[in-house]
């Protein structure tokens, strides 16, 4: 663990002693270092905790969120380069270490085994992350942005911490492996309701929840390119992994808690995916697609089988790697354009043959068409909702569906059509851009061939 942690801390010297013409070499290179370090954690195993600390362990549930955590951040850095280009060489700097500080924060927290450590490092990630939306954010709303990032996240916090001091008083410890053998926790009480109610709500909110999703369009619109690739693809899992974690703890408690929440992620998933059609905005489109796939994240979870869980976890990483790339080719085409609507950025197909290969695969693992990881891990989650009810399928065929137009709308109106006449002139495509699409693809086409490493 330590072999992962120390470097990604020493990253912060780098960052801040580099020459300034190495600057991007060496945080890059380094950063990639760590990635490919963190692919032993990958390993399938049939312990329940590898590397166990006294604090820190992995098992099957966080080594896949673990690897994409350290997969990440190099890609964050190589997105992020011709947004900073202008900038004077402090800014810079001071950028990547806000990115860098957030690392080790989502390392604890995906590997944590006490729970206090777990909710300190769960609350830390917030402060990088309003840094880089309201100073690096594009728009003047970037302090609204951060208001109601900082907010939902607090006030949902709060009781997550009461409970887990109750949870303490109660059983003495606040250790995973521990709570684990301590027979059922919460009772159907009302402490015990209340207590279980707010450990789900402070996840729902980071996963998020439709009806707690309102943060996540604005902070998304806002935030700098790393800052939407660090949301969608990291800081979202926290509350899907935050509900697979806790709800083991909370097994014997009715039902009845439950279905509030498989109801409201399932109907979110089909109410975010019909706004999904008539936004006129990129990046809302994207964040709001991401709103519907954690919908079907929550609803897995909720269910508590195996088959559930897998599934849950495969489309977290599929996820993951899939929004984080539709971020960059919106960015790509906010730099070269300086537009997000999408009336004003289509048909660039002629223009920019490439990137629309890179748009057409984002988008197909978007649809979750065979053979992505995405088709995997909707058709594990369909199949478990179906036999949890089997009602629940008219609701996912049709978020289904939608989700298949409005991912075909938004590739019609990018890649097709006549161009705006404003474009004369547009800057050709480059190196840095196929790499980093190539990076977020080609683990997604690798994953398929052994699934079993992440679910």
């Amino acid at each position: 663990m330590l072999k992962i942690i120390l470097p990604m801390i020493m990253l912060l010297p780098t960052t801040l002693l580099s020459p300034p013409k190495f600057l991007w070499i060496n945080t890059t290179m380094y950063s990639t270092l760590i990635a490919s370090l963190s692919f032993q954690w990958l390993l399938p195993t049939y312990y329940p905790h590898k590397h166990l600390t006294n604090w820190t362990g992995i098992d099957h549930i966080s080594s896949p969120l673990l690897t994409l955590t350290c997969w990440l951040l190099p890609l964050m850095i190589l997105a992020s380069q011709s947004h900073l280009q202008h900038e004077p060489l402090a800014r810079k700097r001071t950028f990547i270490a806000t990115l860098v500080t957030i690392q080790p924060f989502i390392v604890l927290a995906f590997s944590a085994t006490e729970l206090t450590l777990f909710y300190i490092a769960f609350e830390a990630t917030l402060i990088p992350t309003l840094i880089l939306i309201t100073r690096w954010g594009n728009q003047p709303e970037r302090l609204s942005a951060g208001i109601y990032l900082l907010f939902y996240t607090l006030i949902s916090s709060l009781p997550l911490l009461v409970s887990l001091l109750h949870l303490h008083t109660w059983t003495g410890t606040l250790s995973l492996p521990i709570l684990q053998l301590v027979h059922p926790l919460l009772t159907n009480s009302w402490p015990g309701l209340l207590s279980s109610l707010a450990l789900l709500t402070a996840f729902m909110v980071k996963a998020p929840l439709y009806g707690l999703h309102l943060w996540l369009p604005k902070a998304h619109v806002e935030a700098p390119i790393a800052g939407s690739m660090l949301l969608a693809a990291l800081l979202l899992k926290l509350g899907g992994y935050g509900i697979m974690r806790i709800t083991f703890m909370t097994t014997p408690l009715s039902n009845h808690l439950h279905y509030p929440f498989l109801t409201l992620a399932l109907w979110g998933a089909l109410m975010t995916s019909s706004i999904c059609l008539r936004q006129t905005d990129l990046k809302s489109l994207i964040a709001y697609s991401s709103v519907s796939h954690m919908g079907l994240v929550i609803a897995a979870s909720m269910i508590q089988t195996s088959w559930s869980f897998s599934g849950a976890m495969i489309l977290m990483i599929s996820h993951g790697l899939t929004s984080s790339m539709l971020f960059c080719l919106a960015n790509t085409n906010y730099e070269r354009t300086h537009s997000r609507i999408l009336l004003l950025t289509r048909g660039l197909q002629p223009l920019l043959p490439l990137m629309a290969l890179w748009w057409l695969l984002a988008n197909l693992t978007n649809m979750a068409l065979p053979p992505t990881t995405n088709l995997m891990a909707e058709l594990t989650i369909m199949i478990a909702l179906f036999h949890w009810s089997t009602p629940t399928i008219i609701l996912t065929g049709t978020a289904t569906l939608l989700t298949a137009s409005y991912t075909l709308f938004m590739l019609l109106t990018t890649q097709r059509g006549t161009l705006p006449p404003y474009l004369t002139s547009i800057q050709n495509s480059n190196t840095r851009e196929h790499l980093l699409m190539a990076l977020h693809i080609i683990p997604l086409l690798l994953l398929i061939l052994k699934p079993e490493l992440i679910s």
